[in-house]
This record gives C-alpha cells, sequence and structure tokens, in this order.
C-alpha cells in the first residue's frame, strides 16, 4: 500500500474514472507510437499480489494492461518492486520483493508474444518489436536487502535495475522524506557503501522518496548519474519534501541524472500535498495518544475509524493534466529537457490521477499538451524515454568499466 493511499478515491474520482477521456490529436497519437515512452514507476505488481489479473488482456480495475499500454503508446515499464516499512520491520521484505518479481516473470512467460523481459537499454529495440511491452524491475524501498550487499547482486541479476534507497520511513539505508525525525541525518555509512556498490553493479540509484539531506549524500557518494523515478516539483507544493526542491533537482542534472515527474494528485496538486503532510502528523500524533491510552489501562482507539475520519474531512481535490503539464514546462525551464522524463504511479495511487492521465493508454494525452505548448518533438521523445535511456546506458557502461 502506498503512503498516498490516505486519501481514499471520492465518488467524484470514481465517476471520473470510468468517463472516457476525448482522444488526443492524430499527431500526438503518432508521436506516441513512433517515440519510445518509458515510465519508471508502475505498481502492478504489488496490485497483482494483493488481486491477481491477467494483465495481458483488458483489466478495467488496474491502470496498466497490455491492450492500454500499447494504445497509449508504452515501450518500457518499469514495475516497482514495492515493499513497506512495516515488511521491513517484520523481516518480510525479501520474500515480498522476491515473489513480486517472480510475478512479473510468470506475466511475461504467459504471454511471450506481448511482454518481454528487459535487463538492458541495448536490447530495446529488439525486443519491442512485434509490438511487445518491455518490463523491468525497479525496486521501491531497499528494505529487501537487509544489512547483506550481497543481496544487490542476487536482486542485479533478478533484473532490478533501479533501487530507491527508503520509502515512507527511515531505514538502515537512508533517511526518508516522509520521517518526522530523521536518524542518519542523510544516508547512514551502510547507505553510502550500498550507493557505491550499485554503481559497480550498474544498478540506477533512485532519489524518490529520499530527505534532502539523503539527496546531498547520494550525489557526493555516487560515480555515475542518479535518477528520481517519480517525484514532483516542490515549487508548486512549497515545503513537501517528498518532492523535489529546485536545488537538489539542478544538483541531479549537473551530475547528468534525470528527474521524472509523477502525475499522482497528491503529488501535483497543492491541496492535496499539503494534506498529505498534514496527515504524516496527524497520524503521528493518534499513535502518541494512542499509546498514552494503552499506558493508563485504557483502550486505544481504532486506526480504521481515524482513516475513515481523515479520508471524509479531506476529499481528493479534482485535478487536470495542466498540473502535470506545469511540472514538465518548469522542470525543462529549470534544468533542461535533457534532464526530465515520467514516472507516473500508476496503480499506486489508488485511482487519484488527473482526469486525463487515468492510465497507460493516456500517454497521448501528455504528448498533446505538450505539443501545444510548444515543446518541439525533439525534446517531448527526450521527456519520454529518451532522457532515462540515456542515463541507464550511462550507468551500465560504467559498471562494464
Amino acid at each position: 500500500m502506498r503512503v498516498a493511499t490516505v486519501f481514499g478515491m471520492s465518488a467524484l474520482g470514481l465517476a471520473l474514472a470510468a468517463t472516457p477521456v476525448m482522444a488526443a490529436s492524430d499527431a500526438a497519437q503518432r508521436l506516441a507510437q513512433d517515440a519510445i515512452i518509458v515510465d519508471t514507476h508502475i505498481d502492478a505488481p504489488g496490485e497483482l499480489l494483493s488481486h491477481w489479473d491477467d494483465l495481458g488482456v483488458a483489466t478495467p480495475g488496474k491502470e496498466f494492461d497490455y491492450p492500454r499500454a500499447r494504445q497509449g503508446g508504452l515501450d518500457v515499464a518499469f514495475m516497482s518492486i514495492y515493499t513497506s516499512p512495516d515488511e521491513d520491520a517484520a523481516g518480510t521484505a525479501w520474500q515480498t520483493a522476491n515473489t513480486q518479481i517472480d510475478a512479473v516473470e510468470a506475466m511475461t512467460a504467459r504471454h511471450p508474444d506481448k511482454f518481454a523481459l528487459l535487463r538492458s537499454p541495448a536490447d530495446v529495440e529488439k525486443l519491442r518489436k512485434g509490438g511487445r511491452v518491455l518490463l523491468t524491475l525497479g525496486m521501491e524501498n531497499g528494505a529487501p536487502i537487509g544489512d547483506d550487499l550481497k543481496q544487490l547482486a542476487a536482486f542485479q541479476q533478478r533484473g532490478v535495475r533501479y533501487i530507491t534507497l527508503a520509502h515512507s520511513a527511515n531505514n538502515r539505508i537512508s533517511d526518508s522524506s516522509y520521517a518526522l525525525e530523521k536518524k542518519w541525518g542523510g544516508l547512514s555509512p551502510f547507505g553510502e557503501q550500498v550507493v557505491a556498490e550499485m554503481n559497480r553493479l550498474g544498478i540506477m540509484v533512485d532519489v524518490s522518496h529520499l530527505s534532502d539531506d539523503a539527496i546531498r549524500d547520494v550525489l557526493s557518494t555516487t560515480d555515475v548519474p542518479v535518477i528520481a523515478s517519480h517525484s514532483g516539483m516542490r515549487h508548486f507544493t512549497p515545503g513537501f519534501e517528498r518532492n523535489i526542491s529546485d536545488e537538489l533537482a539542478k544538483a541531479v542534472a549537473a551530475e547528468g541524472g534525470v528527474v521524472q515527474l509523477v502525475f499522482g494528485t497528491g503529488f501535483v496538486n497543492p491541496t492535496a500535498a499539503a494534506n498529505l503532510q498534514a496527515y504524516f502528523q496527524a497520524e503521528a500524533d493518534f499513535e502518541r495518544e494512542n499509546a498514552k491510552l494503552v499506558a493508563a489501562g485504557k483502550p486505544a482507539r481504532s486506526k480504521d475509524d481515524f482513516e475513515d475520519a481523515w479520508k471524509q474531512a479531506h476529499p481528493v481535490p479534482v485535478t487536470h493534466i495542466d498540473a502535470v503539464l506545469d511540472q514538465i514546462d518548469y522542470a525543462v525551464k529549470l534544468i533542461g529537457s535533457d534532464h526530465v522524463g515520467i514516472g507516473s504511479d500508476f496503480d499506486g495511487v489508488s485511482g487519484n490521477l488527473p482526469v486525463e492521465l487515468r492510465s497507460v493508454a493516456d500517454y497521448p494525452n501528455l504528448v498533446e499538451g505538450l505539443q501545444k505548448r510548444g515543446h518541439s518533438d525533439a525534446d517531448i521523445r527526450k521527456i519520454l524515454g529518451g532522457n532515462l535511456l540515456r542515463v541507464w546506458t550511462q550507468v551500465e557502461k560504467a559498471a562494464k568499466r
């Protein structure tokens, strides 16, 4: 479960999800089909564990499936191998991660004409022939490696090509942007070893979800460019550390990296982002009050009741594609078109998405919006996937050296 799921989908949001969006222009459709689209964050694997579906056929309850991926022009989908802080604490993160990887492998084996596993950017052109959607793996939260650096090589062998070092809580590797109190002041000493080993193995370092100090530590430690796999620009959501600051976006770009911009309402809508920040404080207060009740021999309050009340008091605001286009415009002006990409967070934000970006079928709507805002087709190709493939290639070549 993602942090953004604390905001339940409103009745209006459910209605919008079922409402077809006007088709993009022919020019946008053609470019989406011709360009190589790389989305660095799709949460299908975790969804498959909670409710299995055959994503090789139309699956209306999900945001990623093969028919809509081809409709939208998606070529490379990074499947998010997500584990929670609770699984980390329980010692089950390694098992969960491997089970999710098994699910992705099973999906490709079931539909070899529709999917293929991608392990190197050099194989994109070869493997996407015949209309296949290429699946590669991004690990969201470094918890599955535990305290064992050797697990990095094991997961690299299984196809993991980036790792988000932490998620919604501090872990043994890094501080999290969401944590109200930081543990390490950035990366831990073990985290510095993790970054160095990832460089050696050719695994991209992902700084989304990290605290500002942790991102600075990553940039001072890494020998190769890094990515932010699914982040928004903090310029639009002041004080929201989960989104990347102008300073750090520039630093990522200066090292040759790329900021992959997210679509989720909680990251691109200022009201939703403020609500998400407020939720963490409210949750901490709730846990503290419950601890006092238990210490006094009184029954604890229901966490479910707390969550339900929060959702009712903080409905998700309706958001449109302009919120994402504004982020891209701003990022391109700030760090240049060579350092911007997309990481949607499809299937990871409980349907809380812009009206015109409801699923992987909707990339042409994004293309049309960028065209209308004056971005050249060459720059749009870079944003859709060229920049990410460049960084991945650099990281892979450095590892081989």
